[in-house]
């Protein structure tokens, strides 16, 4: 197993997240050595939307992407839109692209990669509903479990969550993909 000794790994999200998109990788990346921090523009804490409760660390207009070492998007449909509408989670998601750190992205959480301008000429996947809107982004869009590509690792529902954790714990262990760009 890999060992992320002293990585430093953010989620970002809001109300509305699908609750497995958040809790396993947490779990996962948590498991692997690393510190989790909850990013969000929303103070205090976030819900998801099947109840689960989540105490917010930072907030997302004062997180700094030099910070951390990595990223995690979870999906969920409210989570997503209310995401992609505030400025300062899209600029803190875009910067992790200009650094060319990891980011992991699952189901309706590449709508705030989209905003945030990042996915054009990359291979993503996401939850089907949203390939219209990263094909029309530039991006490749396949149906695939979990996809890597320079360091932007993506899925496409709960179902793909051990696949998707596997990836995202390799690119972090792996680190600055100067493939990943803005």
């Amino acid at each position: 197993m890999t060992h992320l000794t002293d990585a430093a790994v953010a989620f970002l999200a809001t109300d509305g997240f699908e609750d497995s998109e958040l809790t396993s990788p947490w779990q996962a990346v948590i498991d692997a050595g690393a510190s989790a921090t909850m990013v969000s523009p929303k103070p205090d804490e976030i819900t998801g939307k099947n109840g689960h409760v989540q105490t917010v660390d930072i907030a997302a207009a004062d997180a700094a992407a030099d910070s951390f070492d990595a990223l995690v998007l979870p999906g969920g449909v409210v989570n997503a839109d209310h995401l992609r509408m505030d400025q300062d989670s899209v600029a803190f998601a875009r910067a992790f692209f200009e650094q060319h750190k990891p980011v992991g992205v699952i189901c309706h959480g590449a709508w705030i990669l989209i905003e945030a301008g990042v996915v054009e000429g990359r291979t993503i996947t996401s939850y089907p509903s949203l390939a219209t809107d990263l094909r029309n982004a530039g991006a490749d869009w396949v149906d695939q479990e979990v996809v890597v590509d320079q360091g932007l690792v993506s899925s496409r529902t709960p179902d793909d969550l051990p696949a998707f954790n596997t990836k995202v714990i390799k690119e972090i262990d792996e680190g600055i993909h100067r493939a990943q760009h803005a």
